[in-house]
């Protein structure tokens, strides 16, 4: 049974950049989470997590197929190599969520607060974030394909030596971003509503900016090249 429909299939972009391919996820009726806490390694299929404390459970290992998590406390929850799929998650908030060597696959993220989330190693794929407040989320060596970060606010997000392909950043403050090592393809900054590099400027090849961007960006690119701008 078909759940989701795929939006922009992800052709030619504006600019000749290839467009991220958006999922819109449609759940199939939920059925209301009752387990009480989080199991490792558990499978959960078609639930509704309404408001659910999830502060310092493991769920590690776990699947999530077609659920709603809809303003869960995430403080410390543990869920490293877990894997969401065709799911929703709403205004989710937390601090040190643990997420490394996670998938994320068609998947909405909307008004998270988060602080400290840790996707070192993950796998998105066909993810939209949008909305919300993210500080200090880390993606490092983590791979993201299909990827939107929408209207949303990332406080020193670290990419360093992860791969990024088709994802874009619309109406998203980017703040003290660090690239360090990173491969970018098909990466659309241009509609960024702030897009502050602290390191790793020399990794924006593959990305695509807009003309005042580059104005702004020009100290730290010739920084980066040892060019030193003077006044006669």
């Amino acid at each position: 049974m078909v759940r989701r429909a795929m939006g922009d299939r992800g052709g030619p972009g504006r600019g000749g950049v290839k467009g991220a391919r958006r999922p819109e996820v449609r759940l199939p009726p939920l059925e209301p989470f009752r387990g009480g806490r989080l199991e490792p390694d558990g499978d959960y299929d078609g639930l509704d997590f309404q408001e659910e404390d999830l502060a310092g459970q493991d769920g590690g290992g776990a699947r999530f197929m077609d659920c709603a998590l809809r303003g869960c406390v995430l403080d410390e929850t543990g869920l490293r190599h877990a894997r969401i799929l065709d799911s929703v998650l709403t205004a989710p908030r937390g601090v040190g969520t643990d997420l490394a060597e996670s998938t994320l696959r068609d998947v909405e993220v909307i008004d998270a607060r988060l602080g400290g989330a840790q996707l070192h190693g993950a796998v998105l794929e066909r993810v939209v974030v949008r909305g919300g407040k993210i500080d200090y989320l880390n993606l490092r060596k983590a791979k993201l394909k299909d990827v939107v970060f929408d209207s949303c606010v990332l406080v020193e997000p670290d990419f360093g030596g992860a791969r990024l392909e088709r994802v874009e950043f619309v109406d998203c403050a980017l703040k003290r971003a660090d690239l360090s090592g990173a491969t970018l393809t098909d990466v659309d900054l241009r509609r960024a509503a702030e897009l502050d590099v602290s390191r790793g400027v020399d990794r924006l090849a593959g990305a695509v900016i807009s003309p005042s961007q580059l104005l702004h960006l020009a100290p730290v690119l010739a920084a980066e090249m040892g060019l030193r701008v003077e006044t006669e």
